[in-house]
């Protein structure tokens, strides 16, 4: 028999209070076990005592960072016997993953009223990004991987328009937006470390092939059919569950390329030295950070960040 069990981070888009608005609409609904992460600390505890209520379908009320804490605690020290399936509430500062893979109701009545009736549902299935070695030897599994000007522009977006309560897509139209005018508007600047267009060492190889090493812009990497804004910046067919495109440095015309790049068919033209491939592993060096759904963190010094294929998840998208 299908049980609901509903996980709130109350700190989820700066404390927009969506989550705590769902958990008084649910009240004490039958079926359906409840649990406020006020701390992380306490995500083990409360997925062991959903495994043993007998949880099939877990809701999340969060952004990405929390959806990522919480696979990689199912898919590392999971009590339960079958990964229930999970259901991402779009509630935090940024929400790539639910944007992709989220529940489709907007309003917190419906999603209370699917919570409480898990009605017959959309799945859809998806594997992870499992992140093997980063630097504190703690793996992580998400969706969606950056290095490069993609860390740096996570970051800036994060400090610049998150800590100011600019949310969501908007935040990143507007750290996409000024960018791109710095980009156009000003001479290139490679030695300027406030710039986010500036080269990056990036080394990728994938499946014993080595794809690009030395400066370049950005690289990407997901297991999502869309990112931030709707974009799809990957060419080429999908032959491996894990799509990755590096972008060249110096930039290529904005007024050109941009808009080709982020929402192009699979056939589209690229400027000189984008890649794009698919695989089910990468190793990657990189002269700056790593995020992955929003978390930064570094790979060990000296080594070679390695990342493969995880577990598939199920989504109820209703």
């Amino acid at each position: 028999m299908s049980r609901a069990g509903l996980i709130i981070n109350p700190a989820s888009g700066k404390a927009s209070g969506k989550g705590m608005s769902l958990a008084e609409m649910m009240g004490r609904t039958p079926r359906v076990s409840t649990r406020i992460l006020e701390k992380f600390e306490q995500l083990p505890h409360y997925l062991q005592a959903f495994a043993s209520e007998g949880v099939t379908d877990l809701f999340i009320s969060s952004g990405d960072g929390t959806i990522q804490a919480i696979q990689t605690e199912l898919a590392e020290r999971s009590p339960f016997k079958t990964l229930p399936r999970l259901s991402l509430l779009p509630h935090g500062t940024t929400n790539m993953t639910a944007g992709d893979l989220g529940i489709r109701y907007r309003s917190l009545r419906a999603q209370a009223e699917f919570i409480r009736n898990l009605q017959p549902s959309k799945l859809r299935q998806r594997p992870s990004l499992r992140v093997v070695n980063p630097g504190d030897g703690k793996p992580r599994y998400g969706m969606f991987l950056g290095t490069g000007a993609s860390s740096e522009a996570t970051m800036f977006c994060q400090t610049a328009f998150n800590a100011k309560g600019v949310k969501g897509e908007w935040a990143t139209f507007a750290t996409l937006a000024s960018a791109a005018a710095r980009t156009m508007f000003t001479k290139a600047d490679p030695r300027d470390e406030t710039r986010l267009d500036r080269p990056f060492l990036i080394q990728v190889t994938s499946g014993g092939q080595q794809f690009c090493s030395g400066p370049h812009l950005m690289m990407l990497s997901t297991t999502l059919e869309r990112i931030v804004l709707g974009i799809k910046p990957f060419w080429g067919g999908q032959s491996g569950p894990i799509r990755t495109s590096i972008f060249p440095y110096p930039v290529p015309s904005v007024t050109r390329w941009l808009l080709p790049m982020m929402y192009g068919g699979e056939n589209r033209r690229v400027p000189r030295g984008a890649l794009s491939f698919s695989g089910a592993d990468l190793e990657i060096l990189s002269s700056t950070s790593f995020v992955l759904d929003g978390e930064f963190f570094v790979s060990a010094p000296g080594e070679q960040l390695k990342v493969e294929t995880g577990p598939v998840f199920t989504y109820l998208c209703g």
